[in-house]
């Protein structure tokens, strides 16, 4: 099960079980354990550690001293089959940890494509990661967290099991989530608050100017004007007929358990 272009160091040690995809190259020392699966030209340093059931995508660069797979630091685990999905395009920095998922949290950690974690970061257990998303050095996920696309995360931030980070929002170096934050906004603080729209992320993608208007106007029905989320999501409706992104974010509100980052 390992492709004849795959370039394995004598000192790394692979399962007869793993799936070792075309033009990998795995660093020495090494372990890649059974009903691991990695995609091709994927390059994985030194020193690192790959348990299954994992399945690590295409082109990924996972460097030296990272854990994937690896049993979930949850206490309730009693050995259940679980797994871990990583899509493609991903860097893994030194250290890292993304865990697999827990039976009776859908049994699944799942990280999407061309995202960058620095050093230290943790996933945990049952995460779901959207794409195009940047965790910064010691940023911490708890369990069951969902994470959408082109997020970021600062430095040492960290957010509490459950919750849930929208499209497009930015959260500030050590900044601490106990509630979730809606799509297009800035969160900060322990505990974090809401500080207007990112804008400068929205310019980068491709944001119009009058898209980037109404989603400031949305944000202002929100957290400025006394609404109810209820209300709110009512107000919003309006908004999405002239900019439809909009619809992501009242979606999200009317999702909500946790309630919203004030």
């Amino acid at each position: 099960m390992i492709d004849e272009s795959a370039v394995i160091h004598p000192t790394a040690i692979v399962s007869q079980d793993a799936v070792i995809g075309p033009r990998v190259q795995i660093g020495p020392w090494t372990w890649v354990g059974p009903e691991v699966e990695i995609g091709a030209d994927t390059r994985i340093s030194s020193h690192c550690v790959l348990r299954g059931p994992t399945k690590i995508g295409e082109r990924n660069r996972i460097f030296q001293f990272a854990t994937l797979g690896e049993d979930c630091q949850d206490k309730k685990y009693n050995g259940e089959r679980t797994f871990l999905e990583v899509g493609d395009d991903n860097v893994i920095r030194e250290h890292c940890t993304l865990h697999r998922g827990t039976a009776d949290g859908g049994s699944v950690t799942k990280v999407g494509s061309r995202n960058l974690f620095m050093v230290n970061v943790h996933v945990a257990h049952d995460c779901q990661i959207g794409d195009d998303c940047i965790f910064a050095n010691n940023a911490t996920l708890a369990g069951h967290v969902h994470i959408g696309n082109w997020v970021i995360f600062g430095g040492l931030a960290a957010i509490h099991q459950f919750g849930r980070v929208g499209d497009h929002a930015f959260i500030a170096g050590m900044a601490a989530l106990n509630q979730d934050v809606p799509p297009f906004v800035m969160a900060a603080g322990h505990y974090a608050k809401p500080f207007g729209i990112n804008k400068e992320g929205l310019k980068r993608r491709g944001f119009t100017p009058e898209g980037i208007t109404a989603i400031r106007r949305a944000y202002m029905i929100v957290y400025k004007e006394g609404h109810t989320i209820p209300e709110a999501v009512e107000k919003l409706e309006e908004l999405i007929k002239t900019e439809p992104a909009i619809k992501l974010l009242s979606d999200f509100l009317k999702d909500s358990t946790r309630g919203i980052c004030r």
